[in-house]
């Protein structure tokens, strides 16, 4: 007990480390943790996962994630491309994973709970060499 009164600021920098340590895991708990390419792929093959890409469409157009709808982040809201059953899990993807981890925090405000950002987004599924559709 002398210890810890004799050594109080090590303490409080000890907990206060431990906490900065566990913010992240905590945030991204409650915010939906963006996913990998590899945990999206089983996602898509085992749990019937809908790609969701809000780019816009001539970004689409250049290259998009195979099987991908395309849905621009600012036609979200009540667009036809969204999935009719909400349970379904949703993988949003954009180039980089910013616009799609705002586009997955809208989602589920709309009742998409299982809605996930693409961890990298379209670089990242480039980088794992999977496959990438172009349109006409």
């Amino acid at each position: 007990m002398n210890f810890l009164l004799d050594n109080w600021i090590l303490v409080l920098a000890a907990l206060t480390s431990g906490g900065l340590l566990l913010w992240p895991t905590l945030a991204s708990g409650a915010q939906g943790a963006a996913v990998n390419t590899a945990e999206a792929v089983r996602l898509m093959n085992r749990e019937k996962a809908v790609l969701i890409d809000v780019c816009e469409p001539a970004e689409f157009a250049a290259g998009h994630v195979a099987g991908a709808r395309n849905v621009p982040l600012a036609s979200l809201e009540g667009h036809k491309g969204l999935p009719s059953n909400k349970s379904l899990p949703v993988i949003v993807v954009c180039q980089s994973g910013a616009r799609a981890a705002r586009a997955a925090a809208q989602l589920r405000k709309l009742g998409y709970e299982k809605a996930q950002p693409l961890a990298g987004g379209l670089n990242a599924w480039r980088e794992a060499s999977l496959p990438i559709e172009k349109s006409a």
